[in-house]
């Protein structure tokens, strides 16, 4: 089965779906692709970020060399 039989067969599926399903179906598909470690990684990066702007904004910050 070629990659455009293939694609066509996924939204024929789709097609015939009601809204309800979609959600069930978007729902597992987050599912697979949520990764904790890489959330986590996020988190961890995004408050260093929020950190770092709050002392430049108070004068506090020193840029690494």
């Amino acid at each position: 089965m070629n990659t455009t039989i293939k694609k066509q067969a996924i939204l024929q599926s789709l097609n015939s779906m009601n809204t309800s399903e979609m959600e069930d179906v978007l729902d597992y598909i987050k599912q697979l692709l949520y990764n904790e470690q890489l959330d986590r990684d996020y988190q961890v990066f995004k408050k260093n970020a929020m950190d770092q702007i709050n002392k430049a904004l108070h004068g506090e910050y020193e840029p690494k060399r």
